[in-house]
């Protein structure tokens, strides 16, 4: 390998040390930036390193990333107890265990705040910044991977930064980054951003090379996502989301080319994606976080013209077809900090059409998408509240039911308010669509309840609703005992379903 093609300031091969010594200079209480968007993009090594360091040697640092981190990180630190605060979002099981045991501090943030809270000095200072590279050029630019999240704000406010340069990575990735660097409240400039297709930035992140601590080589792949194939509900999800769209399109709401359309993680909201490649739609535009399989789809169906996110995040297959071809996309993408693709004011100039997916919704359009039961946290917030609220439509989808129909997915009030009422347009689940648009509360409900419940559930949504209105009335009635009332009965019998409903 020549280090020339990496290392393009010749003063900086002076720095390249192994995994383990980088890890080394890690002490107990530091906290670290590291680079990585929902498995794409993130630091590796270093950080396996200090998991095995930690085996022998016990040690709390903070961990702040982009989101979810690959290659099992997140599950390693947790194994070994080597966390003490990890923000703003993780996907991983055992790290979730140790979040509702207590034995870890979790930070659920809107994924625009973090790069602001650093500016702010909320948490204090960084001690080492580790990020991902294809390169570091002649002028001192760091190149990023396949993502960007956080990677520039690390950089930035760190006070030492350990460089990864990973050779798997595609070298094509060079030059579709955008790198931008928003300035201070109080004293920044709007952001010029007015199109999905602009770069307004630089290739790279700017680095003092004093503040380089160490360079370390490595060779490993992103992690695959784990998306798994549309099956019947999402299929039907996405025919309603299609349906609606094309109502808007008849009715001179959206054009054919609809909005720049933003979609959310997961198997759900990529299926749901997907769906646009059988649509009439035409010369769309993408401005998202993660760019997923059914996004690179859509640019190889000519649905899609222009993508702009912070991730790549793709299946073993689609990584397989697609990097080999970087190529073809480079002048249809461009990959940019979390703050700035979430950034509420591009969201709200652009006017997005914002999908993604929630944990439960109530009748009355409030969205629970991070706790189970109210109380136990699953992944976090991500960016869905930065698109909701700002977005021209905030859509969310969901299964109506889950457990084999144990639990609703429609509920008489949610357990956990993520996205209140007032930011959700648009309902989607497998058995219709809830256009919430310049509805009152109890239309609303009646909406939700008779398009978006499941059979097994409708019955009992609609008395409780109606009982509501009879027995307390007011602007949003509730049974409130009653509501909460589902969640006790599925952890005393396994089921939301009232009891003599499940016994008819």
């Amino acid at each position: 390998m020549n280090t020339q093609d990496k290392l393009r300031n010749p003063h900086l091969s002076e720095k390249i040390v192994t995994d383990q010594i980088a890890a080394s200079w890690i002490k107990d209480g530091m906290t670290l930036g590291l680079s990585g968007f929902t498995r794409a993009g993130d630091a590796k090594a270093v950080p396996t390193a200090l998991v095995e360091r930690a085996k022998a040697e016990p040690m709390k640092v903070n961990v702040f990333t982009g989101a979810s981190l690959g290659s099992d990180i997140d599950k390693k630190m947790a194994e070994v107890d080597l966390v003490n605060k990890r923000l703003p979002f993780q996907v991983d099981k055992t790290m979730r265990n140790k979040i509702n045991t207590g034995q870890m501090w979790f930070i659920d943030q809107h994924l625009s705040h973090t790069a602001e809270a650093l500016r702010q000095e909320v948490f204090g200072e960084i001690d080492f910044a580790i990020i991902e590279a294809i390169a570091i050029t002649e002028d001192n630019r760091i190149i990023p991977t396949t993502s960007v999240g956080n990677s520039a704000a690390f950089v930035n406010h760190a006070k030492e930064v350990i460089v990864e340069i990973n050779t798997a990575q595609p070298a094509a990735l060079e030059g579709m980054h955008d790198i931008y660097e928003l300035g201070e409240q109080g004293s920044r400039v709007p952001i010029p951003l007015t199109d999905s297709s602009d770069r307004i930035g630089e290739t790279g992140i700017a680095v003092d090379p004093d503040k380089i601590r160490g360079i370390v080589f490595t060779n490993q792949e992103d992690s695959p996502s784990t998306v798994t194939p549309p099956d019947e509900d999402t299929e039907k999800i996405a025919n309603h989301l299609i349906a609606f769209l094309e109502k808007e399109n008849d009715e001179g709401r959206l054009p054919k080319t609809l909005a720049p359309l933003q979609s959310g993680i997961g198997t759900v909201a990529n299926a749901v994606f997907s769906g646009l490649k059988n649509s009439r739609f035409t010369d769309l535009e993408v401005y998202s976080e993660v760019l997923q399989d059914s996004v690179f789809d859509l640019l190889d169906a000519g649905k899609v013209k222009m993508a702009s996110g912070c991730s790549i995040t793709l299946s073993e297959d689609k990584m397989n077809d697609v990097f080999p071809r970087l190529d073809d996309y480079k002048d249809r993408l461009v990959l940019r900090a979390q703050e700035l693709s979430n950034h509420p004011e591009v969201i709200r100039r652009l006017g997005l059409i914002s999908i993604n997916t929630a944990v439960e919704a109530d009748i009355y359009g409030n969205v629970n998408s991070t706790h189970v039961q109210g109380t136990k946290m699953m992944n976090g917030i991500g960016g869905s509240g930065d698109f909701a609220r700002n977005a021209r439509l905030g859509i969310f989808v969901t299964k109506s039911i889950a457990k084999n129909g144990d639990i609703s997915s429609i509920v008489p009030f949610v357990s956990h308010v993520d996205h209140t009422e007032h930011d959700v347009d648009v309902l989607i689940t497998e058995h219709g669509l809830a256009d919430l648009r310049g509805q009152a509360p109890k239309e609303r409900a009646k909406e939700i309840i008779t398009n978006c419940a499941d059979p097994l559930y409708k019955e009992q949504l609609l008395s409780y609703f109606e009982r509501a209105i009879e027995q307390v009335g007011g602007h949003t009635p509730h049974l409130l005992q009653e509501a909460f009332a589902w969640y006790k009965n599925f952890d005393e019998h396994g089921t939301m379903r009232e009891r003599e409903l499940v016994m008819n």
